[in-house]
């Protein structure tokens, strides 16, 4: 991480330099909901699983007396059980501290001051701010486009798999095409599988120049456990693995997310459920309200106008309904993000959504 981006960041935050591209709404940190909203009787700001899998709660009770020691930092058990989560080898599994973590790792063993990082616009806004943190610079493409770019320019290419957060998914043959120009042309390259899951399609863990980055806790909608994992071959994996964070993973979340990831019918299952309320959701939304098709845990809606998306804030303020404010992701002014839920909890999401609009 360069000190000079650091003190950039905060410049941008304190309005003490108009050049800088900072779409933050002047902030050195990026809102992403749910931080403030525990109190909100239904929260769709957050993106992870509805569901969590049987008896994990007393898995983590259980193991809560070791939270008295540091975890043994090899990971051992976590790492045999990613890899035989993803069917990878377990020397290839990289602990972090969530998703985030692992992009930053990521970023920070392939990028320097300088350097040009291509990805998509909009996406996760984590990936631009840890560019940045390292002196370089983000080069933004549409999402589509993003499969075709030639990564020879690029010190690192980033693609979400399912996109946050539009839920789109990159076609497995185009993006199979992409890695491998990245190959050729030795530019690493970042799939974040954050949200991978939900779609039913097969990881690309385990390919040389890949980092795939992968949120356990996401995916067993456990977000506050923070456990997350890279999976890198080769010289990259050596380099992540010698610049992580020790200790990156506590003990009761470490044994709750390995008795998770023995569970893979879990994920069948909830990969089912989600689809199914997913298109119940869009088949039910008011008309004026424009829903793509999404692969992810979440749904991006335009409501047509900036207004519009106040007015559903304010409505869901009333009624104890969070929805995540897109317009803070690159190119979105009119959109919100709304994650899927209980079925109940989905019916409120639409009536506050007419309500809103009506």
């Amino acid at each position: 991480m360069e000190p000079d981006a650091l003190d950039d960041l905060c410049s941008a935050a304190e309005g003490r330099d108009a050049t800088m591209e900072w779409d933050w709404r002047d902030r050195t940190r990026v809102g992403h909901g749910g931080e403030r909203d525990c109190h909100w009787e239904r929260d769709f700001s957050r993106t992870a699983n509805p569901m969590t899998p049987d008896g994990v709660s007393r898995v983590f009770e259980s193991s809560y007396p070791t939270s008295r020691q540091r975890p043994a930092d090899d990971y051992c058990s976590f790492r045999a059980a990613a890899a035989q989560y993803l069917g990878v080898e377990p020397s290839q599994v990289v602990p972090t501290t969530g998703a985030t973590g692992a992009i930053r790792l990521a970023i920070d063993a392939t990028v320097e001051a300088g350097d040009s990082v291509v990805l998509a616009r909009p996406s996760f806004a984590e990936y631009e701010r840890e560019v940045r943190l390292q002196g370089a610079k983000p080069s933004f493409v549409a999402e589509d486009a993003l499969l075709e770019v030639d990564p020879d320019p690029y010190a690192l290419v980033i693609v979400a798999a399912p996109n946050n957060p539009t839920g789109w998914l990159p076609e497995d043959r185009r993006l199979a095409r992409l890695v491998e120009r990245c190959r050729d042309a030795e530019t690493p390259i970042v799939i974040d599988e954050t949200h991978l899951a939900f779609a039913d399609r097969v990881s690309m863990a385990g390919h040389a120049g890949t980092i795939v980055v992968r949120s356990p806790s996401t995916t067993f909608g456990l977000p506050g456990l923070r456990a997350g994992f890279a999976v890198a071959t080769g010289r990259l994996r050596d380099r992540l693995d010698a610049g992580r964070l020790p200790w990156a993973i506590g003990r009761p979340a470490e044994a709750a997310i390995v008795h998770c990831m023995d569970h893979p019918e879990f994920v069948s299952t909830s990969r089912r459920v989600v689809a199914s309320e997913r298109d119940r959701i869009r088949e039910s939304l008011p008309d004026g309200v424009d829903a793509p098709p999404s692969s992810a845990p979440f749904v991006l809606l335009d409501l047509g106008d900036s207004a519009a998306v106040d007015r559903l804030l304010d409505v869901g303020r009333e009624r104890g309904v969070a929805v995540r404010d897109a317009r803070n992701f690159r190119g979105l002014d009119t959109h919100v993000r709304v994650a899927i839920r209980s079925p109940a909890d989905n019916d409120a999401l639409v009536e506050t959504i007419a309500a809103a609009l009506e």
